[in-house]
């Protein structure tokens, strides 16, 4: 995969969408392309969180562990992003993901992802509803699972 192919593919991701064609080239350059074999780890639950990853090609399994056993709770496909919540909460990572299948993904330090938030205010924007959205699916799933057990 070449860089204008990168390219194309952070201009599909949400955060990233509004971004100037320079400043996704900039990110594509800087950002480390990733290889992981199915099965492989791109980091486990409770790590420290030092970078986020966006998937270029393949499906990562998101899992949580409990104590019968990790449990997977989504899948990431091209596109998605992961890793953003531990560095910008400076928290471990509150999940393992693990490849599926054979994966791709541009991994971008967290210092590289505050520069962008900080030239790009529409990506702040852009990171904050995401973030936003995922809290109103957990409230969902919550929800659903609180009136299941009460039933």
């Amino acid at each position: 995969m070449n860089l204008n192919e990168e390219v194309e593919i952070l201009k599909g991701v949400p955060i990233f969408a509004k971004m100037e064609p320079s400043k996704l080239k900039l990110l594509a350059f800087t950002g480390e392309r990733m290889n992981f074999a199915e099965g492989q780890e791109l980091f486990h639950q409770g790590d420290a969180g030092d970078a986020m990853y966006v998937i270029l090609a393949g499906v990562a399994d998101v899992l949580i562990d409990s104590p019968g056993g990790p449990i997977t709770v989504a899948q990431l496909k091209k596109n998605n992003f992961v890793g953003d919540m531990a560095i910008l909460c400076d928290v471990p990572r509150t999940a393992t993901i693990k490849a599926r299948e054979p994966l791709t993904t541009l991994k971008i330090s967290k210092d590289m992802f505050y520069r962008l938030v900080a030239e790009v205010p529409q990506m702040a924007i852009e990171v904050m509803r995401e973030l936003a959205h995922r809290l109103e699916d957990t409230n969902k799933k919550l929800r659903e699972a609180t009136a299941k057990k009460a039933a």
